[in-house]
């Protein structure tokens, strides 16, 4: 067997998929459980004992003993609680795992982030299988565990995680789709999203992260001066991989292979030290379960190369961040909804899911924004290495030609070409690659699907594709019903449509396009200018996470999630307390760790530097040495002045801790890390008690 077929082999080995379906299950139990996972049908729970018997053997023949209901809590990470299939009966070992077990099982929930849904002594929450995720076995060094997907309630019945309103918000764009495609005389089908997540993260070598408080408790370096060499000759970007980091992503890509997940792409970004995985195209939920694992492969797999992986969206200031471009794209019985296609009819059904989506985007950007939110990403957005905080849509002039025929249609003319009417024109022909790609756009269009670029590199997917679905949802019904009210459909065979319902269709999408074609924007998001124009169009610009989270707090959008049975506003409520809390905590675990390493590290090594220099300015006067003099006099005053702006920066950054601001401390982090970079620059490298940028960006 050659090494390309073992690999091939090897492909989804650790995932009870297709294969394993059709082995350990029966004809009959295997056809209905597929028809949940491929259909979305509801799953018949009379087949629980006989997948639940099966994923055992199967598990067992591949080495676990333990199985657990691995979800996503409202942490941003993952959970998961151990059980043995172990069990006794009458003295006698047996091992057991019923279609209970693999239904529902019972952590505890006061633990967890609840937002006030669960009391410190309401324990109770339950986990339920999600179907359409297959269960995997993680491997450890000396075994192995079944993970079953699942998601997570309370006992109540409210979501405590979060892929319950992913896969409600999914249902949601799904019921719309399918009233808009009624309209159309499309064959009812089924609705499926795909996510393509690009991951980004820095590499660092252990032992420098070890000896670096900031990295270990924050994932971001607090403290450092600017390396002489950075990225400004902009020869990292897909640079030679090191041969060390190429060992790692070989190793990561097998273990990520044996999970059936499509790593598809790897190389450096522009920082130096930095990396991207990216995966091919999958089904939305299980795309973002596969990126939960590949965020653990790359931290797991670093260990075992004396390297750390840093998934903070900044971890070095002054360099590029890392983000998580989400590529999303809807699809109607398997054909792409953002595919322009090459006839009139499909090109009417393309404008109209472009409409939606803008319209989606214009109407509901604070709930855009508020959903790549958090301390981490405040540091990157907009830091001209990312997309600024303001919520726009990119779609290429090509596009943007075609809407602004569209929205004169039928009557004036537009700035070039003749005037656009739907049923009757056919679009240019528009290749994948007919935009060009703008770093600078949050949302941008690229040929066939949406690339989200604002969430950051640590985020869970689940948030903003949960916003996503839901908004363009509403979009959708809101279209499909101004169809209904012209009273234009059905009127045709499938496929085909009157005159009157193209006419009916050009109204509403010219309507809609005036009212939010101010989303629209084709330049360059960098540029001073665009915030003022921005402000200009009125569209929100929410600069910080507390600014932004504000947008979960509007009683229009509990209202939406509710409509769509997405959140109660109960579930909305929980959100907004969690995130701000957390952002609070996370901005105070670095404040403190910040007093701290200034305090006891970066103290006492510049007060040492400060004696000797003055010893030997001493010696000198005794001496009578006039050469060097004037500058051991100079540096000792600097390092003095160092050490007193030390103690003001130490003592402004306490107080501002033991108040209620986070505004306050973020400000006496920045004022004392200017003081400590300054002092980076003065202190002996020989005794200087932090690795420096110059190091940890370049010797991996």
């Amino acid at each position: 067997m050659t090494e390309e077929t073992k690999k091939a082999t090897d492909f989804g080995a650790d995932v009870f998929g297709e294969e394993a379906i059709r082995t350990y299950l029966s004809k009959e139990t295997a056809k209905k459980l597929q028809a949940t996972i491929r259909e979305g049908k509801p799953l018949d729970p009379s087949i629980a004992g006989e997948v639940a018997h099966g994923i055992r053997h199967w598990a067992m023949d591949r080495g676990a003993t333990h199985y657990t209901h691995w979800f996503l809590p409202m942490t941003g990470s993952t959970a998961e609680k151990h059980d043995a299939f172990l069990e006794l009966k009458d003295g006698e070992p047996v091992m057991q795992f019923s279609g209970k077990n693999l239904i529902v099982g019972e952590p505890d929930a006061s633990s967890f982030p609840s937002g006030g849904i669960r009391s410190t002594f309401e324990a109770r929450g339950y986990t339920a299988w999600d179907a359409t995720s297959p269960a995997f076995i993680k491997r450890h060094s000396n075994g192995a565990t079944l993970c079953i997907p699942t998601a997570f309630c309370a006992y109540t019945g409210e979501a405590l995680d979060k892929k319950t309103p992913l896969l409600r918000s999914m249902q949601a764009l799904d019921r719309s789709l399918k009233r808009l495609m009624r309209l159309f005389g499309v064959a009812e089908a089924h609705t499926g999203c795909t996510l393509g997540a690009e991951q980004e993260y820095f590499l660092v070598d252990k032992e420098f992260w070890k000896k670096r408080p900031d990295l270990v408790l924050t994932g971001r370096t607090l403290f450092g001066a600017a390396s002489a060499k950075g990225q400004q000759l902009e020869d990292h970007y897909f640079g030679t991989v090191p041969d060390r980091v190429l060992s790692f992503m070989n190793d990561v890509e097998r273990e990520l292979w044996r999970l059936g997940i499509p790593a598809k792409t790897r190389h450096n970004e522009v920082a130096p030290a930095q990396f991207e995985l990216a995966p091919q195209f999958e089904e939305l939920n299980l795309a973002i379960d596969h990126n939960m694992l590949v965020m653990d492969a790359l931290r797991n797999v670093a260990e075992k190369h004396g390297l750390k992986c840093l998934l903070h969206e900044k971890p070095y200031a002054g360099v590029n961040g890392s983000g998580k471009h989400n590529n999303w794209s809807v699809a109607y019985g398997g054909r792409n909804l953002l595919d322009p296609g090459t006839n009139p009819a499909e090109n009417a059904l393309f404008l109209t899911m472009l409409c939606a989506v803008i319209e989606a985007v214009d109407r509901h950007a604070d709930l855009l924004r508020a959903s790549v939110a958090g301390a981490g990403n405040d540091h990157r957005l907009g830091a001209n290495e990312a997309p600024p905080a303001v919520i726009s849509i990119y779609v290429g002039d090509q596009l943007a030609e075609v809407l602004d025929r569209l929205e004169k249609g039928g009557g004036e003319k537009a700035r070039t070409g003749d005037a656009m009417k739907l049923g009757v024109d056919t679009l240019p022909a528009i290749p994948k690659d007919a935009t060009d790609r703008n770093r600078t756009s949050p949302f941008a269009f690229t040929g066939n699907k949406f690339e989200f670029r604002a969430p950051g590199s640590s985020i869970c997917c689940s948030g903003p594709m949960t916003v996503l679905n839901t908004i363009v949802a509403e979009a959708v019904d809101r279209i499909a019903a101004e169809l209904e009210k012209a009273k234009v459909a059905g009127k045709a065979k499938p496929g085909q449509h009157t005159p009157a319902f193209h006419v009916a269709l050009q109204r509403i999408l010219q309507a809609s396009l005036k009212e939010h074609k101010r989303v629209v924007f084709n330049g360059n998001g960098y540029e001073p200018g665009w915030l003022k124009e921005a402000a200009r169009r009125g569209l929100p610009n929410a600069p910080d996470t507390p600014a932004a989270l504000a947008a979960l707090a509007k009683k229009e959008n509990a209202a939406l999630f509710e409509k769509y049975g997405v959140m109660t506003r109960r579930e909305l409520a929980s959100r907004h307390e969690i995130f701000l809390e957390e952002y609070a905590k996370k901005v105070r675990i670095e404040g403190a760790c910040a007093r701290d390493i200034a305090a006891e590290m970066v103290f006492p090594a510049v007060k040492a530097e400060y004696l000797e220099t003055v010893q030997a300015l001493v010696g000198s006067e005794k001496a009578a040495a006039a050469a060097g003099a004037t500058a051991l006099r100079a540096s000792a005053e600097e390092l003095g002045e160092g050490l007193d702006g030390l103690r003001v920066g130490i003592r402004a950054l306490e107080a501002s801790l033991a108040g209620p601001d986070e505004a306050a401390i973020l400000a006496d982090m920045a004022s004392l890390r200017a003081t400590v970079d300054a002092l980076e620059r003065r202190v002996s490298s020989a005794r200087w008690p932090l690795p420096k940028y110059r190091d940890m960006l370049f010797l991996y």
